[in-house]
């Protein structure tokens, strides 16, 4: 760039990898070489595919070309009955005017190009029944729809259209992590797309299809077209090459540390960020990990897919708590005090008994009450920046993170007259008809020291934490019970 002469000799391949990285995507890939050496394998960037429209393209379903995610739907499940198009589940509008230009395709532009569908969905008969309703049956030709891997939903795809994944582009809301789809699809070679809120305008549509057009000169292996329309070149999936080592280093505040493992009979150190650890895992220095090697969303070789092997034995300030996670804005009202009875359907509560401690994490999402809350909040007389007061976290604290601890009461049932009783709705924040039939009282809550970034799962589930986190207080000493024990011979009430 600007002025800067070249060396006169032909730089290596790692060199010239990395003079691709800062060029415009285009021009990254006329000095990508056609066979590039990493630290595990190779990778090869296919030269049989040259069309420059996708001989298949592929779309997941559950906020990706509708919303909401049919597991929200769990007053319809209730009901036992079936969700209805454009009432209950609507098409984003620019998946609409996508579904309709494929079907009309005036240009004849995609006469050789099939569709499909890929949902990791449980509610398999509902996404069926789905398609039929919005009349998408026709436009699909291959339907994948089954809980499980998608990486499964893709070869079977090729198996059954004989469509190479190099000729496939696939549009998926989730990118990576454990619920993740474009990162270990865009690993298999298929250019995947990441619309985190769903295909809501037709320009990620045309983007995707002139990206398609550049990609398709080498196919990188890896790549991803990313929300904000940048993309992320990853590398080919090495899915049984593991590694062993050990913790060397940790950066707790910046959330990374250093493995030393032999690499070809030498000892060698890798990067690895927390977000790649499994949920709820803490590592410590000295611990034992088993992991796979990729490159980073920056390029950098580093550690993913990383296992405890064996755990070092000094779990002196660290404690395991168990954990349940709420979407914004409910988890904020329950954290900032004003919610103090949460209600269920299910039975994730009952069997805690009354002083049971948990966490309270922060999902990634924001819950779709169409704003009900704010009716319910006005009732009681709040004025609009204390309702926004209410319904923000602090500084420091936010989506993904563990933020507050809490402390249960009785959790009991209640019926429907109850729960629409104008005090309950306020406790609740949220109409009784939206109410679950279980509701917990909320005893106390309280923030912690400082958030800590845990991946969300459903129901409860355990993380550990360091108790330099957990406000003064809240660990109270049991005696020993079980095999709940440490080298003491207590157990934190807090954690059972």
């Amino acid at each position: 760039r600007d002025n800067t002469e070249l060396p006169s000799s032909l730089p290596s391949c790692s060199a010239i990898v990395r003079i691709a990285h800062f060029l415009p995507y285009k021009f990254a890939f006329a000095f990508a070489p056609h066979n590039v050496k990493g630290a595990v394998g190779s990778i090869s960037f296919r030269q049989t595919c040259r069309h420059s429209v996708p001989s298949l393209i592929v779309f997941d379903l559950d906020n990706t070309l509708w919303t909401p995610e049919l597991y929200q739907l769990r007053s319809i499940a209730r009901d036992n009955r079936h969700p209805v198009a454009h009432k209950d589940v609507k098409l984003f509008p620019g998946a609409h005017r996508i579904i309709q230009q494929i079907k009309k395709d005036p240009e004849k532009k995609f006469v050789n190009t099939k569709f499909a569908v890929a949902s990791r969905t449980k509610s398999v008969d509902w996404a069926h029944s789905l398609l039929d309703q919005f009349e998408l049956r026709d436009v699909f030709d291959f339907v994948e729809i089954f809980p499980g891997d998608k990486k499964q939903h893709f070869r079977n795809l090729r198996r059954a259209s004989g469509i190479d994944f190099c000729e496939m582009l696939f549009f998926d809301d989730a990118r990576d992590g454990k619920y993740g789809n474009c990162e270990p699809v865009s690993s298999l070679g298929v250019l995947s797309v990441h619309t985190p809120q769903g295909i809501f305008e037709e320009s990620i549509w045309t983007s995707a299809l002139e990206h398609y057009k550049e990609w398709s000169a080498h196919r990188s292996p890896g790549t991803i077209i990313e929300w904000d329309n940048s993309i992320t070149i990853g590398r080919a999936a090495d899915e049984n090459q593991r590694y062993r080592g050990r913790v060397k280093f940790l950066n707790r505040e910046k959330r990374f540390g250093f493995i030393e493992y032999d690499e070809q009979k030498k000892k060698t150190d890798i990067f690895f960020h927390f977000t790649d650890l499994q949920v709820g895992q803490v590592v410590e220095e000295g611990d034992e990990l088993n992991f796979s090697v990729s490159l980073s969303k920056n390029g950098k070789v580093a550690a993913s897919n990383i296992d405890i092997v064996n755990k070092r034995m000094d779990d002196s300030n660290t404690v395991e708590m168990r954990t349940f996670s709420m979407n914004l804005p409910f988890a904020a009202l329950l954290a900032n005090g004003y919610k103090t009875l949460e209600t269920r359907n299910g039975t994730m509560f009952t069997t805690y008994p009354e002083g049971t401690k948990l966490l309270l994490h922060v999902g990634q999402r924001i819950y779709p009450d169409g704003d009900r809350h704010l009716d319910i909040m006005k009732s009681g007389g709040l004025t609009d920046d204390e309702i926004k007061s209410l319904k923000s976290l602090p500084p420091g604290f936010t989506k993904g993170m563990a933020v507050a601890i809490v402390e249960l009461g009785k959790t009991f049932e209640t019926t429907l007259e109850q729960r629409c009783d104008p005090n309950f709705q306020r406790a609740v924040g949220a109409y009784g008809q939206d109410s679950g039939m279980r509701a917990t009282e909320i005893k106390r809550v309280a923030y912690l020291k400082k958030g800590v970034k845990v991946s969300g799962q459903g129901g409860i589930f355990k993380v550990k934490v360091s108790k330099d986190v957990i406000p003064d207080g809240w660990l109270d000493i049991t005696p020993n019970t079980a095999d709940n024990s440490n080298e003491k011979g207590y157990f934190y009430s807090a954690t059972f």
